[in-house]
Parts: structure tokens; sequence; C-alpha cells
């Protein structure tokens, strides 16, 4: 799943490409993907791109105030494409969920792979229409987001930290893999209690939250969208790494796995040298 920092790759990707262009054609190959009925996606077409813009993991393309929003959800992806192809989409009958062309011919695909189909498109007045942005808590890398909002955030909350830095109505844009890859910066189990921090852990979390996503950021600026997934993958500490070597200390990572998804950690570097328990089968290490 893309997570902030390819999210604003995209974003600034697209920003500057559409640049001074007009929205020319929204086909669909999917009904499920548009969440919207009013405005319908025709109205975008002609409308000149005034912005791109990022909602925590959503995408904000304003189109002189009609602003068509999209969440890539954990299988979805934007294809871009300069020519974009001239065939028509059939329904049904591709990964494409929509596609979208610009004054220059150029454009992209909205695409979702697997069966579980929860790729997201909305046509809107203004961006707060869109439940899941209504929603969301505050953007870890705001300027006005600072030390001591971070710290209200965790306090007196018996939520484990690993499912706080992930729920989009407490902080957004933070995923599965960052949150490993926090946490592990960090040096806190990802089971830790967010309350349940003292001072001096909190402000490690602080500081390996805004160093690791400003980082992230850096590494996937100005690259294509078709390469921001080998980037992230090649970035992460221990997301995704289970069974190799921590680049911390040298023990191996490890890895807890729930029913849809799992999560990866040095027991060295986090845990102080315990391995944590898988929760099928007994307790959390606390």
């Amino acid at each position: 799943m893309p997570e902030l920092p390819e999210v604003q790759a995209l974003v600034d990707f697209l920003a500057s490409r559409l640049a001074g262009l007009a929205v020319a054609g929204v086909d669909l190959g999917s009904i499920s993907v548009l969440k919207t009925f009013a405005p319908p996606p025709q109205a975008l077409v002609g409308r000149p791109v005034d912005g791109v813009t990022r909602h925590g993991k959503f995408i904000d393309i304003d189109c002189d105030g009609t602003h068509l929003v999209f969440h890539l959800a954990r299988a979805g992806w934007l294809r871009w494409s300069d020519p974009l192809p001239q065939t028509a989409i059939r329904p049904g009958t591709s990964a494409i969920a929509m596609r979208v062309r610009f004054s220059d011919g150029a454009g992209f695909d909205l695409t979702e792979a697997g069966t579980k189909k929860r790729l997201a498109a909305y046509v809107v007045d203004r961006p707060l229409a869109v439940p899941g942005i209504a929603s969301l808590g505050p953007d870890p890398l705001a300027a006005d987001f600072t030390r001591a909002d971070f710290g209200a955030l965790l306090a007196g909350r018996r939520t484990q930290v690993k499912g706080l830095l992930r729920d989009q109505g407490v902080l957004a844009g933070i995923g599965n893999a960052y949150s490993d890859e926090i946490l592990h910066v960090a040096k806190l189990s990802p089971f830790a209690l967010a309350g349940s921090l003292d001072e001096g852990q909190v402000d490690r979390l602080w500081s390996a939250l805004r160093a690791t996503l400003h980082g992230a950021i850096d590494a996937a600026s100005g690259k294509p969208a078709a390469e921001l997934k080998d980037a992230k993958r090649a970035g992460m500490r221990v997301h995704g790494r289970t069974g190799q070597t921590c680049p911390e200390c040298g023990d191996v990572v490890r890895e807890v796995s729930f029913a849809d998804s799992s999560l990866q950690y040095c027991a060295t570097c986090q845990t102080g040298g315990r391995p944590l328990a898988d929760r099928r089968t007994s307790r959390f290490l606390k």
C-alpha cells in the first residue's frame, strides 16, 4: 500500500506534469471505483488543473473547483502514460478502474490488482465531502504539528503504539510499513501501550517519525510512478525483511503474523532481546 512518502511523490509528479493542462476525458473501467454520483465524472472534462495536493493517503486534483480525489488502498496504483493509449476501456476486462486523459494527450490509469476492490475515487466540490478526508487526524509532517501535539495524542491511550501510528483518525498517512520502520528507529516495541511511554521514549518516537518520513520522501522525490514501489521496498530497514539481518545490530529481523497482514521488528533493538509472541497462539509481549 502506498503511504505518505509515496503518495507525496505522486502528488509532486502530478503537480509538475499537469501544470497548465486541462482534463480531456474520464473513463471508468469499474463502476464500483466511483463512490460519488454528483457531480458526474464528465463535469471534470474541459476544466483546467489548478493544483494537486495530498490529504493523508488521498490524492486531490483540483480542476477549477471540482476535485477528483482518489485513494489507492492496498493494491491500487497510478500508471502514467505519455501519450495515453487511445484504446477504449472495456469494463471488467482489465485491472484499469479509471482512466484520466489530459489536454496534451498524456494521462494516467488507476489500476487495482487482486479480488478485493478497495480503490476509491470521488468527484466532489470540496475535499471534506470525502468521508475519509473529513475524519483524518493531523498530518504528522504539517508545520503546525508539534512535539507537544504529538505527546498529547499519546497521553492516556491504552492503545498499542503500532496501531496508533496506523490509525488515520489519529495521524494521517502512516501505514503498516512505515510504522514498522518508525518503531525500529525509535527502538520501541510495536505492542508498547502509547500512554505508558515516558518522555524520553516519546521524544525518540517523535524524532524517528519525522526523520523516517522525511527521509523516505527525499528518497522518493523525482522518481517516476513506475519506480516508487521498488524504491520503497529498497529503503526498508525491517519491514518486509523477515529473516534478514537488522542493519542496526546484526540480529535477525523477526515477524508477527495476523489474519491479513504482518509486522516486522528486531528483538535486540526493540524488545530487550525477547521475541514477540504470535497473537494467534499466545499473549503479546508488552
